[in-house]
């Protein structure tokens, strides 16, 4: 039965953010005088910021990942988050779920502000029916499981007519603990294993309508 609505993660999935978040990151480390405790590579993408931060800090400096935190947002909501590239048969995909009159909703790790900005930038916006970010409400969801938790119950989304497409170990938890129908973007930066099953390319979601 094909869904009402779909649950899209956003970086790895919709989006490759790397070049501008890798460039926002090493303008980050200049500013603020760090040393990257781990290479600077699309594996980093995905998880919320801090976390990201803390791994190039690489020690239990507050003070520190902060400065990076602060430093990298300035950038990247600037000018890095216009780096942005799309993933080939992306646009398609959106124009024929749309078409086929299903509601899609982002539900994303990355702050509201950026992700805003690049629907914007690539005149994305009329796709979704909603954006979630983890800093969108307040207090901020904890984790992603827990924001799809809440955008079923305050949609009054059924979770058998719902499916979610993500990239990462964590979309997938996501999409199971709740009850959804998952897909697994065979494209991303998630390095995880997931079910051969559940692999799909952005027609053959198309496909899977039918």
């Amino acid at each position: 039965m094909p869904p009402r609505s779909i649950l899209f993660d956003f970086d790895g999935t919709l989006i490759d953010s790397a070049p501008g978040i890798l460039a926002s990151f090493e303008a980050a480390l200049r500013r603020t005088g760090l040393t990257p405790a781990v290479p600077l590579v699309a594996s980093l993408i995905g998880p919320p910021l801090p976390v990201t931060a803390a791994a190039l800090v690489g020690r239990d400096d507050p003070v520190a990942i902060a400065a990076l935190i602060a430093a990298f947002r300035t950038d990247y909501d600037e000018a890095g988050y216009r780096a942005t590239a799309v993933y080939e048969g992306i646009p398609q995909l959106l124009d024929g779920l749309v078409a086929a009159g299903i509601a899609l909703r982002i539900v994303t790790n990355k702050r509201i502000a950026p992700t805003r900005r690049i629907l914007g930038h690539l005149s994305w916006t009329h796709f979704f029916t909603e954006v979630h970010a983890l800093d969108a409400t307040e207090p901020p969801a904890p984790h992603k499981p827990a924001m799809v938790a809440a955008v079923l119950r305050d949609a009054t989304l059924q979770a058998k007519e719902t499916w979610m497409v993500g990239d990462s170990a964590e979309d997938r938890r996501a999409a199971e603990v709740n009850g959804l129908r998952f897909f697994a973007a065979a494209w991303g930066y998630g390095a995880w294993e997931p079910a051969p099953d559940t692999l799909i390319r952005p027609q053959a979601l198309l496909d899977a309508l039918r």
